[in-house]
């Protein structure tokens, strides 16, 4: 194995590059070593080097990955050297006592713990990278999937499918999805499979509106053109909607979602609120606080099991989450992807980058 390694990392607020790094040491009893075949790049990566989490130097990006193992430690049981493998966004230890009483992403008992690639540790954009708990957070990719495919289980699904999870829908009842990027597209695609009656996508960029279409959307508002509220309460005869899906991370769009559900119902938030002190809510949208409106919150919820289900949705063609890969890119274009994806550039929705073992 050679000694060093092409990663791309934060040079601090602002600023990244390409750099050799030591490849990882050699995996702890329960960890594993994987050599990188894809990774995608995420805007949450741009909220990390615009300094949403604060300063980080000489710091490894990147959360999406899949691979091939390269090394297990000596407690491994379920992945060994060779397997093709995709690892979740999110890694918790699941022995803490958050992991144990059901809250595996606020690992160690600190909000968001359990988000640790390019936050705690070095991220996927490296040739080879460290995983811990291997047994727990590694999950084969079967034969039939593709790493191009299967990388989506790593975030984009797990995050929007959560974010629907937690949105409460009744059978049959009206969602409305504020930010159709790739979040907001598998959160609309999830709430179709929950049983959602009427689905309003809510998004300014015509693409992702078109998208929207694609995966189930009753109906589209371009908040550009038309005020979101007054569309939602037509569409709904002036109740609003049961649920709402917060995809952005945005104050409007937030308080938007508050406005939009009727009593009673639920807004989910899966946005990263990279931005601000505070996130405002709509004192009179709100009920002046009685409105019994509950406000759901998560982040990226992972492990083994639930990464097996979500293959198996892209096996049995219940979704199919490949139309939201508008690019690619081989790692030494990294660079060039990563601008791409700060500015939004050529309608990028998710570039995917691969690596030479892929």
């Amino acid at each position: 194995m050679t000694q060093t390694m092409k990663t791309f990392v934060m040079q601090g607020i602002g600023n990244v590059e390409t750099m050799d790094k030591p490849v990882p040491h050699a995996p702890g009893p329960l960890d594993a070593i994987v050599r990188s075949t894809a990774a995608m790049i995420c805007t949450s990566d741009c909220n990390t080097v615009n300094g949403a989490i604060g300063e980080r130097f000489n710091h490894t990006l990147g959360h999406e990955g899949t691979g091939i193992v390269e090394q297990v430690g000596s407690g491994v049981k379920t992945v060994k050297p060779g397997d093709r493998v995709v690892v979740n966004a999110i890694t918790p230890c699941y022995h803490c006592h958050s992991c144990q009483s059901g809250y595996s992403s606020q690992c160690g008992d600190e909000a968001l713990g359990g988000w640790k690639f390019a936050n705690t540790k070095d991220g996927t954009f490296a040739e080879l990278f460290h995983v811990n708990r291997a047994d727990a957070n590694l999950t084969i990719i079967p034969y039939s999937i593709s790493e191009e495919v299967a990388i989506y289980t790593a975030d984009m699904m797990p995050t929007g499918f959560g974010c629907a999870e937690g949105a409460n829908i009744p059978k049959g009842g009206t969602v409305a999805v504020f930010g159709v990027g790739p979040v907001g597209l598998m959160a609309l695609a999830a709430a179709r499979l929950l049983g959602a009656g009427q689905v309003i996508a809510i998004d300014k960029i015509p693409q992702r509106l078109d998208f929207a279409l694609e995966y189930g959307a009753d109906a589209i508002i371009n908040f550009e053109h038309e005020d979101p509220i007054s569309e939602i309460m037509k569409i709904t005869k002036g109740k609003g909607v049961d649920s709402s899906l917060e995809c952005v991370g945005g104050p409007k769009a937030f308080g938007w979602c508050i406005e939009a559900t009727k009593p009673g119902g639920t807004v989910s938030n899966s946005g990263y609120h990279g931005k601000g002190e505070t996130v405002p809510i709509p004192r009179e949208g709100w009920g002046v606080g009685m409105a019994d409106k509950t406000i759901t919150t998560m982040l990226c919820p992972g492990g083994k099991e639930r990464m097996q289900r979500l293959l198996r949705l892209i096996e049995t063609e219940r979704v199919n989450p490949t139309m939201l890969t508008t690019h690619r890119f081989e790692f030494d274009e990294i660079g060039k992807a990563f601008h791409m994806m700060m500015k939004k550039e050529d309608n990028i929705v998710k570039p995917i980058i691969f690596f030479d073992a892929y």
